[in-house]
Parts: C-alpha cells; sequence; structure tokens
C-alpha cells in the first residue's frame, strides 16, 4: 500500500519524536548500572590516579557506579582499541591523554581512528612537562643550555619519558628548531628519566611536571622553564618556554574523556556537565594540582577543537623528526 506524502511526513515525523523521546528517556534514567572508565596505563600513575578520582565524583553525583578499567599495552593502543570495540551506549568510556592524537601518526597500524571511533566529552586537564638540568651543568637559562649546547656539538644528551610521549615531541622540537646537535635518551616514563637526568648520566631531561618538581624542591635538579602557556604553581618561580626567550617551543599534554562513536548526544552532555561540574570542586582542584595536572573542564567541541589543533602540530615535529614506532 502506497502512503500518502502527507501521511508519509506525518509518520515520520511521528517517528523521530518517538525517537528523540526515547533517547531523552535513556539518558534520563541513565546510568541504569556500573559504568567502566578504560584507562589504557597501568595502574598507579598519574593518569590512573586522575582516573579513580573522577570516577568516584561521578558515582557519586549520579548514584551508580564508575570504575577504573586498566588496559594497558602498546603506548596506550590496546586500551584504546578495546574501548573503540565497545558498545555506545554510555557504559564504556575512555579516560586517555595526548597519545591518543599522537600514535595514529606514529605507528603504521592503530585499532582506532582518532576522530571517526569516538566522540569527545570533555577535556578535563592539561599537564606540562619541564625543560630541567642536572645541577653540574653551567646553565641557569634556557639560553645559557642552548648557547653551552652548541659550544659543544653532540656531547650533551637528553632524556624524556619515551619515544612519542608528548615530553619527546617537544624535546625534538627544540633540537630541530635551535639547530642543536642533542641526542635523545628514551626512558619507560618520567620516573626513570628523571632519575638519569638527577645522576648525570643524561644532564638534560624533558619530562612531566609530576616527576619532575619534586627533584627541583629537593635541590637535585634545576628547572630552566614549563613547557606550558601558565607557570605551575608547583614551581610558580620558574618561567615558561615563551617567558624564557622562546614562545613557540611550547606545548602541554592533555587528559580526557571520550566515548565510541554513535553514543546519545543526551549522555555526552550529561557527562560533560558532570565533569566540568566536578573539576570545579576545591577539593578536586586542588587533588588535580598536586598531580601536576592543571584543570579545564571544557565542552565537548572545545575538546575537539584541542585535538585537531594537537594533531596537526605533532604531525609536524614527528614528520621533520622522522619519528615512528613499529
Amino acid at each position: 500500500m502506497k502512503l500518502g506524502r502527507r501521511r508519509f511526513i506525518h509518520l515520520a515525523a511521528g517517528g523521530a519524536a518517538l525517537s528523540v523521546t526515547s533517547r531523552f528517556a535513556f539518558a534520563q534514567a541513565y546510568p541504569s548500572r556500573p559504568a567502566r572508565l578504560i584507562v589504557p596505563f597501568a595502574p598507579g600513575g598519574p593518569t590512573d590516579v586522575c582516573a579513580r578520582l573522577i570516577a568516584q565524583r561521578l558515582s557519586d553525583r549520579l548514584n551508580n557506579q564508575f570504575y577504573v578499567e586498566n588496559v594497558p599495552g602498546a603506548g596506550g593502543n590496546i586500551g584504546v582499541g578495546q574501548a573503540a570495540r565497545a558498545a555506545p551506549d554510555g557504559y564504556s568510556l575512555l579516560f586517555t591523554v595526548s597519545s591518543y592524537i599522537i600514535n595514529p601518526l606514529l605507528y603504521n597500524k592503530v585499532q582506532y581512528d582518532a576522530f571517526e571511533s569516538f566522540d569527545p566529552v570533555a577535556l578535563l586537564a592539561f599537564f606540562a612537562s619541564a625543560l630541567s638540568v642536572n645541577p653540574s651543568l653551567p646553565a641557569t637559562t634556557v639560553k645559557d643550555l642552548v648557547t653551552l649546547i652548541k659550544a659543544s656539538p653532540g656531547k650533551y644528551s637528553y632524556a624524556s619519558p619515551g619515544t612519542g610521549t608528548v615530553a619527546h615531541l617537544l624535546g625534538e622540537h627544540f633540537r630541530i628548531a635551535l639547530n642543536l646537535d642533542l641526542v635523545h635518551v628514551p626512558f619507560g616514563g618520567g620516573g626513570p628519566a628523571i632519575t638519569a637526568v638527577v645522576a648525570g648520566h643524561t644532564p638534560i631531561g624533558f619530562a612531566a611536571l609530576s616527576a619532575t618538581a619534586p627533584q627541583v624542591k629537593d635541590s637535585r635538579l634545576r628547572a630552566l622553564a614549563v613547557m606550558s602557556q601558565r607557570r605551575s604553581e608547583s614551581l610558580p618561580e620558574v618561567p615558561t618556554i615563551a617567558q624564557a626567550g622562546y614562545p613557540d617551543l611550547g606545548g602541554e599534554d592533555w587528559v580526557g574523556v571520550l566515548v565510541p562513536k554513535g553514543t546519545s548526544p543526551e549522555i555526552i552532555a550529561l557527562l560533560q556537565r558532570e565533569i566540568a561540574a566536578i573539576t570545579a570542586l576545591s577539593e578536586v582542584k586542588e587533588r588535580l594540582s598536586a598531580l601536576g595536572f592543571d584543570p579545564v573542564g571544557s565542552t565537548s567541541a572545545e575538546f575537539a577543537s584541542q585535538m585537531r589543533l594537537g594533531t596537526e602540530r605533532w604531525r609536524k615535529v614527528i614528520r621533520t623528526a622522522n619519528i615512528q614506532l613499529d
């Protein structure tokens, strides 16, 4: 039986209304069972601690359990791949860092597309890296360090938490932009990298503030600059890289929440509002700051924009430095 145009439009509109009503009702009932935050890294690190902090607050505010599930491996790729295969129902959230957008630029094959596999919910916080040196090095400013490296090409090396990390890319940008003969030494995390700088094995380091700041406060390291737009509360006396005279060499890591593509917009909006409210709480701000994070609580659109900008920025560095991982 053929439907008249008016009858067809009426039924279609009714179906659309029903769909919107059903989605709204579903969002209103959400969450009705426990939801997991997939963290693609091992337990105990700053990202994991941050995820558990947010999971607990979401549980309290939404009257259902949000729990952390650690799925480490392959620089975060295994956990992100698992999250990409999860049902888009709001019960599997991805809690990750900038490696999410960097890894597709480094690896020949990853199990997700940074812009097609997920929808951004909120950028929770930024966290900065610092440029530091062993105190025995005769450099008290970034300009001193540049002069020192140029005077002895190939003599100096810098430590990073690992190939392809934001700290490594910042180090490579520093090396390339200033035409420095500087050797990169990758380590398996910020802690080992900073330990090598403290010991003097690699006299220069690029690593997260969470690993750097305690050593600076104990006078075991000298911080020359934080690689962010703002000074850090943990090292307020240390200038930004721009204030040190190099405005184009900065960059920050971030931690954010995404959900599998196709998740209800109403659920995304609910999660975004809750995460923004949580990051605005004074006790949460204090805890995040202590971990080296700068709380943001962005909108979904702002997070998407940050991912696009970061992708273009790091793509240029990776191509110029010819960095690739198998």
